[in-house]
């Protein structure tokens, strides 16, 4: 070891870049652990994602940018083609990403609300049968944002008063 690059450099050594073409430019992020496999693949052609992996990558790793971006896209709902022909009130709601939640914050919510899965979902899987359930739960939107309102100009929260504290304590 002279401290001379040999060209035969360790692999871990260096970090890879994402191995993607985004539209069709290099994507130049730095790669994390996430690989574009056949699942991802399939998802970003469902999409219709403008990515696809570079033909002169060695690689089939993937920035974590992309990695979000193809998780969104998977939880996003498919919607009509003419949006004013569309039914569904539901399509003008904003989607919650359960994805980048914890698998233990996901169990705690399917074990609060008792949501019926099979066991040994894996992260996946378990983000959309709560993605279901959380969909079903009704709203009453004007009565929630008074509520949060009252909330945050009061300076508590619920947790609070079930304490036994009150904003006049200090």
């Amino acid at each position: 070891m002279n401290g001379f690059s040999t060209g035969e450099e360790d692999s871990r050594d260096v970090q890879q870049i994402c191995c993607l073409l985004d539209g069709d430019i290099r994507c130049r992020k730095i790669a994390g652990n996430a690989s574009y496999s056949k699942r991802v693949q399939k998802t970003v052609a469902q999409r219709r994602l403008k990515l696809m992996i570079d033909s002169n990558a060695h690689h089939t790793y993937i920035c974590d940018f992309h990695k979000s971006r193809i998780q969104c896209a998977r939880t996003k709902r498919r919607r009509k083609d003419s949006e004013d022909d569309s039914n569904e009130t539901d399509t003008d709601l904003p989607e919650v990403d359960l994805y980048s939640l914890q698998v233990n914050t996901l169990r705690r919510y399917k074990r609060h609300y008792k949501v019926p899965t099979r066991p040994g979902l894996n992260k996946a899987q378990l983000a959309d049968q709560i993605m279901k359930h959380f969909k079903t739960i009704p709203i009453k939107e004007k009565e929630i944002i008074t509520y949060f309102i009252y909330m945050v100009r009061s300076n508590s929260n619920k947790l609070d008063q079930k304490n036994g504290i009150g904003n006049d304590t200090t």
